[in-house]
């Protein structure tokens, strides 16, 4: 990882840039999304790289640095993965065969998401082949996605939706959790053979993700957990950090010979959503009032993660990019609803939060 530089964003991601031979310069990188300005985050980018992998072009000069303005599609994190594509190789062998995730073995688990898009197909195309989601069915404008039996997101079509607006309450991501670390290696290989963009990399302790954007700018991570026996808790929160992600050793564990990225293996599953919110600590208390959801880490009073029996985090709630945000607006696209999987449910049931996120919750037990 000599060759790599790393800077912290607003989001928590880590991200990351390749070092060049030409002498580096520092610059502000500008993430866009929908027009709008969503997070900013200083990095080191030698000229080269900065002309040959990004296409750059000077905007304005703020104290002798240049202004670098990216879309959300070309983002720092591309230039690890293509900086690391030339040297990657396997490591040792693993069985394919993986176990359900703890997150899914919880009393209260989240079951999939449903997405409203202005063009399904299109959508449903970037996560089939980037994401690696098979079509499950299609009933009237919606197309169900998941992984094996598993059924894990609905893309809901409506062309006459407004683009989703990144200061309101919504989506932030929606975490796609991998069985095992090889898994997330040969999905690593993938992005690089693609030469799919990716937003961040950040190693959490608990786990280690890659962060990503679809085309109609919902947040996606791609992640595997840490064995859970092995997480550090003081009293009721668990430690989480965001460090540099060591992606040569991920990949490492992807066997010699393996056929590679096949898709979402079996037992893939959403292992939490990340929510834009008004306000944290508000979200905290209708999670523990209406699912007795426990906080399990806070990052100041703009964070908040909750989970069921003693998971990481189920559902995410941050107010980064919407401080003071009200009730979230029916016809933009973006999250639809969130559905959680309980033990406790004697019957499906639908709620709103307070910001009128749309949460279900459906009977059934874990796994």
């Amino acid at each position: 990882m000599d060759n790599l530089h790393k800077g912290s964003c607003l989001c928590g991601a880590v991200h990351f840039t390749a070092k060049g031979a030409l002498r580096e310069v520092i610059y502000c990188l500008r993430l866009i999304s929908n027009r709008r300005t969503t997070c900013s985050v200083f990095a080191h980018l030698c000229e080269r790289c900065a002309r040959t992998i990004y296409g750059w072009r000077k905007t304005a000069v703020l104290a002798g640095e240049w202004i670098l303005e990216l879309t959300r599609r070309k983002l720092v994190g591309s230039a690890a993965l293509l900086a690391l594509g030339a040297g990657v190789r396997a490591g040792h062998t693993e069985p394919r065969m993986s176990n359900i995730p703890f997150a899914a073995t919880t009393p209260i688990s989240v079951s999939r998401v449903g997405l409203k898009a202005r063009d399904a197909n299109a959508l449903t195309s970037f996560y089939r082949d980037v994401v690696g989601l098979q079509e499950v069915k299609r009933d009237g404008e919606t197309i169900t996605l998941g992984a094996g039996s598993r059924a894990l997101l609905d893309i809901e079509a409506d062309k006459a939706a407004k683009p989703d607006d990144p200061r309101s309450a919504g989506l932030f991501h929606t975490a796609f959790l991998l069985p095992s670390r090889a898994d997330l290696g040969r999905w690593i290989k993938h992005a690089i053979d693609r030469r799919i963009p990716v937003d961040g990399a950040s190693d959490h302790l608990v786990s280690e993700a890659l962060y990503l954007t679809d085309p109609e700018g919902n947040g996606i991570e791609i992640y595997s957990d840490r064995a859970h026996d092995g997480w550090k808790w003081n009293g009721a929160q668990v430690e989480m950090a965001t460090r540099q992600l060591d992606i040569g050793s991920i990949v490492s564990e992807v066997p010699d010979g393996d056929a590679g990225w096949q898709g979402a293996p079996e037992n893939s599953i959403v292992g939490h959503v990340h929510l834009r919110v008004g306000d944290p600590a508000a979200a905290a208390r209708w999670w523990h009032s209406q699912f007795g959801f426990d906080t399990v880490a806070e990052y100041g009073n703009s964070a908040v993660f909750l989970s069921s029996g003693g998971y990481h985090h189920h559902i995410g709630a941050n107010s980064w990019q919407s401080p003071g945000a009200g009730r979230r607006d029916a016809s933009l696209t973006g999250l639809a609803w969130v559905e959680m999987r309980s033990a406790d449910a004697k019957a499906a049931s639908t709620y709103e939060d307070p910001w009128g996120t749309v949460i279900r919750a459906v009977p059934g037990q874990p796994g």
